[in-house]
């Protein structure tokens, strides 16, 4: 096959490198037109012909690769080498190999899966895994502000440790944090309220592998609204406690399902995938309005498990 490969060389697990991908993938028998997502304009690649588009990355470079794909028709497929990986882990791909996943692709099962559409003051963007305020917006607040720091002691930990490192700042936040207030509707009814934790989200894990919407297919045209009001601050601090031990039986907490979110915003933190809004400096008129969050039959199909 002719396979287009945008390579993320930042990204956690560097067992391979750009050479070692190449070479992996010829050996499969494919023809590899390489891409690091690093360059500038690196999406160009994807308007070139090619029968597979390959990410090897985390759910970051994931998500920018199928925001562009939407529409074209040419199956996704991943390399998870992330530091959570929440889509190649919906998608049932991180027990296997690189070696299995490539060799699986010509008779791999397609997996549609839906990506969301958000539209606020600051214009329309696909969003992936989910959109959302209180808690998990917070923690990358925060991020945000030790940026660099963050990205030097992430160089020297694996995945696991990052990823357990940032489910202990979100246990402590959730210890203490203050709700937000949120006005909102989904599929028309009133689910206004207080909440630490508002999350719509689109596949099972969100975040630092946080497994709050157990009841998420791949492909089903919903959103899992997960609401945590003061009353439930309890069961939340006690998953992110336990969450190494059976984070799938502790992950009940409240939700509703649905297809159209509509988010009076006043201007509180608000993140898109690993985006955040509102941007810093922003225009007055791009701080607050309604935000439009919707699952409306746009996807991308990736290559899923065997």
């Amino acid at each position: 096959m002719r396979v287009t490969l945008i390579h993320n060389p930042g990204a956690g697990k560097q067992e391979y490198d750009a050479k070692a991908l190449r070479k992996l993938l010829r050996r499969a028998g494919h023809k590899p037109r390489y891409q690091s997502s690093k360059e500038k304009g690196w999406d160009r690649v994807l308007g070139k012909r090619a029968d597979l588009v390959v990410v090897a990355g985390g759910d970051g470079t994931v998500a920018s690769v199928a925001r562009r794909m939407v529409g074209r028709g040419i199956p996704v497929a991943v390399l998870p080498m992330g530091t959570a990986n929440n889509i190649a882990r919906s998608l049932g791909l991180l027990k296997k190999s690189f070696e299995e996943l490539v060799e699986g692709w010509r008779d791999a099962r397609r997996v549609p899966l839906d990506v969301g559409i958000v539209c606020g003051p600051w214009g329309e963007r696909y969003f992936i895994e989910g959109v959302g305020a209180g808690l998990f917006a917070g923690l990358l607040v925060n991020s945000e502000k030790d940026k660099g720091k963050k990205e030097r002691e992430n160089k020297t930990k694996g995945p696991a440790r990052v990823v357990d490192g940032a489910l202990r700042r979100l246990k402590e936040a959730a210890e203490s944090a203050e709700p937000v207030e949120i006005g909102a509707r989904l599929d028309g009814v009133d689910i206004s309220g207080s909440y630490l934790l508002f999350e719509a989200v689109n596949l099972p894990y969100i975040g630092p592998n946080l497994y709050i919407a157990p009841d998420n297919r791949a492909g089903d045209g919903q959103l899992e609204v997960v609401l945590v009001p003061e009353a439930q601050r309890g069961r939340l601090v006690k998953y992110l406690e336990h969450w190494h031990e059976n984070r799938e039986r502790l992950s009940l907490l409240p939700s509703r399902r649905g297809k159209h979110l509509q988010i009076e915003w006043t201007g509180f933190a608000l993140h898109i995938d690993d985006k955040l809004r509102p941007k810093r400096k922003p225009e007055p008129e791009d701080v607050a309005g309604l935000v439009d969050v919707r699952v409306d039959g746009a996807a991308v199909e990736f290559l899923g498990a065997r």
